[in-house]
């Protein structure tokens, strides 16, 4: 039996992925604990889980700037979130990793802290990439930004007294994995990283939701801006370009109960059951996030992708790179645009069948069985 030890941010898009892949390991006979935030890892891992805490649900990250977009993001992110997270659970990740004793430690690619304590304390450690954004060296055209985000790095590594000081925490020289595939994320198999595929598990969902209103004879459109992403404009211009298509079926995830004057033939609430839904959807109109855009092609379903922030534009691009779907701006899409993107995702066949050859490449990377088999041979090692 090996000591697993997965650590992980305060947010849900990370977490997700990796509880197949705890699960995995459980049924092999391993012993598996989280560190991080009980309140956002035990409703996605279940009660059953050992959670040492590390981080607070409030740690997430202050109120994102309105309309913030490039290199004034990118540095947002790392002065703002990523480099005061690590700080603030350095601690608490050393101390679950003297309480549970793992032979591994499973680290998010945001998750610094984890990288930190393993590289102290000697631990082998694997990254975790909850996106594909970083692959491929993106920044290679601004050689002064990654230099830049190096710097951060080292000064986090210096201040905690790490002795692999000039590595990248981002990536685990001992093995990272990613939850996606070179023909989706368009990044040369070998380069840096093992590619599984997508882990999807079933996740806790309310009973409330009004599946008694589909029409089966309707094709089924999903609006969804993910759990952190809010767009009142965007949403309502979506909702005008849909309700121009009666022969749709809409579902419009609404967090902030910002639109107004839906047709009741819409149906909007304020979270859906996206996985359900996906079984069932033509076509799914979303902000670009990792986890929406994988799930999302896992069932062969095409995108229209309006990146907001983060790595989401570059999700993005490889969504029209891979020919699975359309792009439109987030800020300024009108409910033309969004109407012509989504006719063109619906009725286009290529893009169809181009979501289905890569929804093939997603299932053939085995998920979290293959996650899973990674992680013990580097233990092993």
């Amino acid at each position: 039996m090996t000591r697993f030890l997965f650590v992980v941010p305060p947010f849900a898009g990370h977490i997700g992925p990796l509880v197949g892949v705890a699960a995995e390991l459980v049924e092999r006979g391993h012993d598996v604990a989280w560190a991080g935030a009980p309140e956002m890892i035990t409703p996605l891992v279940g009660d059953h889980a050992t959670v040492h805490r590390c981080a607070r649900a409030t740690d997430e990250p202050p109120a994102w700037p309105a309309r913030m977009s490039g290199l004034a993001a990118l540095q947002f992110v790392w002065e703002q979130v990523l480099i005061p997270l690590a700080d603030a659970m350095e601690p608490g990740v050393h101390a679950a990793v003297a309480q549970f004793q793992p032979d591994v430690l499973v680290v998010d690619q945001h998750a610094l802290a984890g990288a930190l304590v393993a590289n102290r304390l000697g631990i082998p450690w694997a990254t975790s990439a909850s996106t594909s954004a970083e692959f491929g060296n993106p920044l290679a055209e601004l050689p002064k930004v990654e230099e830049w985000i190096r710097a951060r790095m080292r000064a986090l590594q210096e201040r905690f007294r790490d002795p692999r000081v000039g590595e990248d925490l981002r990536f685990s020289r001992d093995l990272a994995f990613a939850f996606t595939t070179p023909q989706l994320c368009g990044v040369t198999p070998g380069q840096e990283v093992e590619f599984v595929g997508t882990s999807i598990t079933a996740r806790p969902t309310r009973d409330d939701f009004p599946w008694h209103l589909l029409d089966p004879e309707r094709r089924l459109v999903v609006v969804t801006l993910g759990t952190v992403s809010s767009g009142p404009r965007f949403l309502t211009e979506c909702v005008t370009a849909l309700q121009a298509r009666p022969d749709l079926q809409v579902v419009v995830a609404d967090p902030d109960l910002s639109v107004a004057d839906a047709s009741p033939d819409l149906i909007v609430r304020p979270r859906v059951p996206l996985l359900p839904l996906l079984e069932k959807a033509s076509a799914v109109v979303c902000h670009a996030g990792h986890n929406t855009v994988c799930e999302t092609l896992h069932h062969g379903v095409p995108l229209v992708v309006a990146p907001i922030r983060n790595d989401q534009p570059i999700v993005a691009k490889q969504v029209t790179r891979a020919g699975v779907g359309m792009e439109v701006p987030f800020f300024r899409a009108t409910a033309t645009h969004i109407g012509a993107a989504i006719d063109k995702v619906l009725d286009d066949p290529a893009i169809r069948t181009r979501a289905t050859e890569i929804q093939q490449t997603l299932h053939a990377a085995g998920g979290a069985p293959v996650a899973a088999g990674l992680l013990e041979k580097l233990a092993a090692q």
